[in-house]
């Protein structure tokens, strides 16, 4: 009996003993299997938790997908290393080493807050990344409310960021990108060679050396054409925050006004006419070569943008303004030049001490600016000169005639007369007829003559065009004078009339029944 009683006892702790080791292999057979129950991330969906199979992307927890960038799951590798790339440095090469190890725990990096531990460990072949705060007073353990306010305030920021036509981006102190906006990585992506992914370190898509000081305006070659940046740096600690301003339209805008000055200086280089700009304080902003030939002054001094007053201080010393009687006198002109040229009404004519004669035309510009223009017109007053001598001579030789002669140019106008002919029909026609046409003289000429037709013959005669023929005939005055007219045509159409009296005879009274009444000889 005793001996049955020690076998069933033996077979009961065999049993017992298979069950234990049944247990314990199945319990570590549990713990090698790749579970992706929600367990692996702790049952807590505000950790931040990642598992990957190589670098696809397995599962992650809610926390930890609105964390990462959106995107295709086989690229989620490259992104986590882009979004938590800014705060563990050289976090790339730090998870390189994560299978020899098997487990890393990672610090975040200086300035960083809340400070933050990664956490890597291979779990049956598969990664798993787990992020959480490494202060003891975990977020989820204070108010609720306020930490989700806050997350609600960062999630808008980070739209409001991400969103921003601005290129924003933050840099270390070495120059690396640490963080850039969605705007900055999409012209990063589009300049990476093709192929290429984006990956961290974040490119650099502006040079800059800070011994060279602050740039302010860069241009960025981009395959669709070169845009135009104005950069702004601003210090945030040991970093800085840098944002590039779209430039593109204030470029264009300066490179027409750039383009359309050399337009303007091209043509007023060409100008014959001295030109001078000045600005609403008086000062020179533009002119061109001709004004230096026409007043003589040195380049040098027109370029060093003089006063008005000391501009026409200096054509005075050249002697290149009229002369005043007293520098009292001069300098009132000054004044009213500039007043008149302000209300666009000036405009004089200088005669010039060495013999020179200049026209002087000031007009008022945009913005209070001031535009003189000096154009010598010497040639122009000595021809009008000429003209008027040889004017003044040719009448002074017709008024030595003693026959009375007028001329008419082609269209029937009295173009000049002598004394003799103010003499014989008692009025200058250029002062007390309103109209000296061939017309109204000779309707004159009618009232002061007994009837004849010859006038309209005249009429005819001066008004036609084509060969004419030289005629003559005879008029009785009403004081009974004999007055031969001939009729000569002249280069150009015109045609000169003379008038001789024949006899001298008086008459007491002319008949007005059409002819002539003679009473004595």
């Amino acid at each position: 009996m005793a001996v049955e009683w020690s076998m069933a006892l033996g077979m009961m702790l065999s049993a017992f003993m298979a069950a234990m080791a049944g247990l314990l292999l199945l319990a570590a057979w549990q713990s090698r299997r790749p579970a992706l129950s929600p367990s692996i991330f702790d049952q807590s969906p505000s950790r931040v938790a990642y598992l990957f199979d190589g670098e696809r992307l397995i599962d992650a927890s809610p926390a930890g997908r609105a964390l990462l960038p959106e995107g295709e799951d086989s690229r989620a590798w490259t992104r986590l290393i882009a979004r938590f790339g800014s705060d563990f440095p050289n976090l790339s090469n730090q998870l390189e080493v994560l299978p020899r190890v098997g487990q890393l725990r990672i610090t975040s990096q200086a300035g960083v807050s809340p400070a933050l531990i990664l956490t890597a460990e291979l779990v049956s072949g598969l990664t798993r990344l787990t992020v959480e705060s490494g202060q003891e007073d975990r977020a989820d353990r204070g108010d609720a409310a306020t930490a989700a306010a806050l997350q609600q305030e960062v999630m808008s920021q980070r739209a409001v960021l991400s969103r921003a036509p601005v290129l924003m981006w933050k840099e270390a102190p070495d120059g690396a990108v640490i963080w850039a906006n969605h705007a900055y990585l999409i012209r990063a992506v589009e300049l990476l060679p093709e192929g290429e992914d984006l990956s961290w370190p974040l490119p650099r898509l502006f040079a800059h050396d800070p011994a060279k000081g602050r740039v302010p305006r860069l241009k960025l070659q981009m395959p669709s054409g070169a845009e135009w940046f104005d950069l702004v740096r601003m210090a945030s600690g040991e970093d800085s925050l840098c944002y590039a301003l779209a430039a593109d339209k204030a470029v264009q805008a300066e490179t027409a006004l750039r383009e359309f000055m050399q337009t303007l200086t091209k043509t007023f280089a060409d100008l014959p006419i001295g030109l001078a700009i000045f600005d609403r304080s008086r000062c020179l902003q533009m002119f061109n070569p001709a004004l230096t030939d026409l007043t003589t002054l040195a380049p040098e001094l027109l370029i060093s943008r003089p006063t008005l007053n000391a501009f026409l201080d200096a054509m005075r010393a050249k002697a290149m303004i009229p002369e005043p009687r007293d520098y009292r006198s001069w300098r009132k002109q000054l004044a009213r030049l500039e007043e008149e040229a302000t209300m666009g009404i000036f405009e004089e004519t200088w005669s010039l001490p060495g013999g020179q004669t200049y026209r002087v035309i000031g007009r008022p510009h945009p913005n209070g600016a001031l535009a003189f223009m000096f154009e010598d017109i010497s040639n122009e007053m000595s021809r009008t000169r000429r003209y008027r001598a040889d004017v003044e001579l040719g009448q002074s030789v017709i008024d030595a005639v003693e026959d009375a002669v007028a001329v008419f140019s082609q269209g029937g106008q009295l173009v000049m007369s002598n004394h003799a002919y103010a003499q014989l029909w008692q009025h200058d026609p250029q002062v007390l007829l309103s109209e000296a046409s061939v017309s109204t003289l000779c309707a004159w000429w009618r009232d002061h003559a007994a009837p004849t037709l010859l006038w309209d013959d005249a009429v005819d005669f001066v008004t036609s065009s084509g060969d004419r023929t030289p005629w003559e005939g005879e008029v009785r005055l009403l004081d009974g004078r004999l007055v031969m007219c001939r009729f000569r045509p002249l280069t150009g159409g015109a045609t000169l009339i003379t008038f001789r009296v024949q006899a001298s005879v008086s008459f007491s009274s002319v008949r007005e029944t059409g002819g002539v009444g003679l009473l004595s000889a």
